[in-house]
């Protein structure tokens, strides 16, 4: 069973939906009031100050089904700094805000989180869907990272399962990332019978992603046969939601995880499956779209910089994240290019106060 919270300018709606037998989904809508926390119970949850209200340029067409743009991302407490960073630089920058809808896949339902979205962007449209951990858990192989092996990190993969069937496509993004151009360009490529549009980097390492058990098979190694694999990041797609459905790519990446927990091959969490199902077979996207790396590496998240070029979208993939670097008041360079767009309200006295 999976349930969603859907919010529209201040308007509150609970939306169960229950998935049967054959796959069909119905859904009932109740009206619910907010339950506010008494104030003598304190929150965990960062206070964070009220975004600008964007509207739609007069060129914008109907924030209708046609000319909506959807876009999915996880909601976790630890991250919602990244992800509140994230919802407002997209809005900032593109020139049709109210077009724009946020499905965000939550572990559990955390009444303090989703007050903080409303608060801070109270005409946001936004749902909020319940991720069943116990679907992956059971999958996941330890990783190099703790953080990489959270459920929460392998909701990408259901995707098709989870959003509703009006949401054809639908473009994914980590909660660590800003964007700093119209996310509807982003929105526009064509995947010419792809399923899954990124930027690709044919110049990195394939190979260092799988372990030498993988490549020293014969039988699982020849998954590439007749395919040129590169490297792509999973934390910015484009996704054809109603072909990933069809085309059962859901039970190929798990498949591969099933191999993953008999023989070690690979190290990563969730990104190897998907390289194994979709590396060589994606349609490639400029790689402004995706300004990867700058959280540093995995194990250290060393500063790095960034790469020559025009870019679209700023990730900090890796280790580092960029408000606890600068909370810690030791960042980055590429730190103060996230900074702006920090709604995060410190207890803490500043100058400016």
């Amino acid at each position: 069973m999976a349930s969603s919270y859907r919010y529209r300018h201040g308007l509150l709606s609970f939306v169960l939906l229950v998935a049967v037998a054959d796959n069909a989904i119905s859904t009932s809508s109740i009206r619910v009031d907010v339950i506010r926390r008494p104030s003598s119970m304190a929150s965990s949850v960062p206070a964070f100050r009220e975004a600008p209200a964007f509207r739609n340029g007069n060129e914008c067409p109907s924030p209708s089904e046609a000319g909506r743009v959807d876009i999915a991302m996880t909601l976790d407490a630890n991250y919602l700094r990244g992800t509140m960073a994230a919802v407002l630089s997209i809005l900032q920058h593109t020139s049709c805000p109210e077009s724009v809808t946020f499905h965000f896949l939550a572990a559990q339902f955390e009444p303090d989180v989703l007050a903080s979205i409303r608060a801070a962007f109270p005409y946001l449209d936004f749902r909020v869907y319940r991720f069943d951990s116990s679907r992956v858990r059971g999958r996941i192989s330890r990783s190099i990272r703790h953080a990489l092996d959270q459920p929460l990190n392998y909701a990408r993969i259901y995707l098709a399962e989870i959003l509703p069937p009006e949401v054809r496509r639908v473009i994914y993004l980590d909660s660590d990332i800003v964007v700093v151009d119209d996310i509807r360009h982003l929105w526009e490529v064509e995947l010419e019978g792809h399923v899954v549009a990124a930027p690709e980097y044919c110049h990195a390492n394939f190979t260092k992603y799988f372990t030498d058990a993988f490549w020293s098979d014969a039988t699982l190694s020849s998954t590439f046969d007749g395919r040129q694999p590169c490297y792509f990041n999973t934390g910015v797609m484009v996704m054809d939601v109603e072909m990933w459905r069809s085309g059962g790519y859901t039970k190929m990446v798990e498949d591969w995880m099933g191999v993953q927990k008999q023989k070690r091959i690979y190290h990563l969490g969730s990104l190897p499956p998907f390289l194994l199902v979709l590396a060589g077979n994606i349609k490639a996207v400029d790689h402004r779209w995706n300004q990867h790396g700058l959280g540093g590496d995995n194990i250290e998240g060393k500063c790095r910089s960034l790469h020559p070029g025009p870019i679209s979208l700023l990730h900090w993939s890796g280790k580092g994240k960029p408000w606890l670097r600068l909370d810690s008041r030791k960042p980055c360079a590429v730190d103060y290019l996230w900074a702006p767009y920090d709604l995060y309200k410190s207890s803490s006295p500043s100058l400016e106060e």
